[in-house]
């Protein structure tokens, strides 16, 4: 399904630099349910691999590519440390006065830009 995605954006896109993909799992949408570290860095590492043998590595190395599955300041430390995950597209959890702090403090500590969409 992704790489299906991938490929029609990718007929169309000229400029990998304006392009931000944003991955979350069918069953992670409004159910709160996170996927392991492990599994979103996997799909991401993924979606980059594609975008290096499909489009260039070029693309692959500038796209920024988020992950949106129930983020929150419970899991985006851990989330923020994998090598493909360049940011959040945070839904609820974005409303909750903690969240902001609980989410931007940690990574940037770790001099950690994340690309924040809520």
């Amino acid at each position: 399904m992704v790489t299906t995605q991938l490929k029609a954006i990718a007929e169309k896109t000229k400029d990998w630099s304006k392009i931000v993909i944003a991955y979350e799992p069918v069953w992670a949408i409004g159910t709160g349910k996170v996927a392991t570290t492990e599994q979103a860095q996997e799909v991401h590492a993924e979606i980059r691999k594609w975008l290096s043998d499909h489009v260039s590595k070029e693309a692959a190395e500038k796209t920024r590519i988020i992950y949106g599955g129930s983020v929150s300041e419970k899991n985006c430390k851990e989330l923020a440390k994998q090598s493909d995950i360049d940011g959040f597209l945070v839904g609820g959890a974005s409303l909750k006065p903690a969240c902001e702090l609980h989410l931007l403090s940690p990574l940037l500590i770790d001099d950690f830009i994340p690309e924040f969409i809520c």
